[in-house]
């Protein structure tokens, strides 16, 4: 019984929060807000490329070769394909066969 009114609080949670910025901004979207709609999604792509890169080590091995070789194939995917979740899946394929086999 306490998992089912768990579930249940979670799912008016996130169902409010979906729903709050139809509900404060009936009318018109603020430019503000607009703005960063652009701006934040490649901002956040950008901070989580920098977090996976930032522990390679250039002066040792693997010289970052398994982390490299899989951005490259995202950046390849996403010109290709231009498919988020087909780049991401790809990346991580890649280097986790990369890691696991040859690294």
């Amino acid at each position: 019984m306490r998992s089912v009114i768990l579930i249940a609080v979670m799912a008016v949670v996130t169902i409010l929060l979906r729903f709050l910025p139809f509900l404060v901004f009936r009318k018109e979207t603020p430019p503000y807000i607009t703005y960063l709609g652009k701006v934040l999604p490649p901002a956040i792509i950008g901070m989580l490329v920098i977090y996976c890169l930032k522990d390679i080590t250039p002066l040792a091995q693997p010289y970052g070769l398994p982390e490299l070789i899989a951005a490259g194939c995202v950046v390849g995917a996403q010109v290709l394909k231009r498919n988020s979740l087909i780049s991401i899946l790809l990346g991580t394929a890649v280097y986790m066969v990369l890691i696991r086999t040859i690294f």
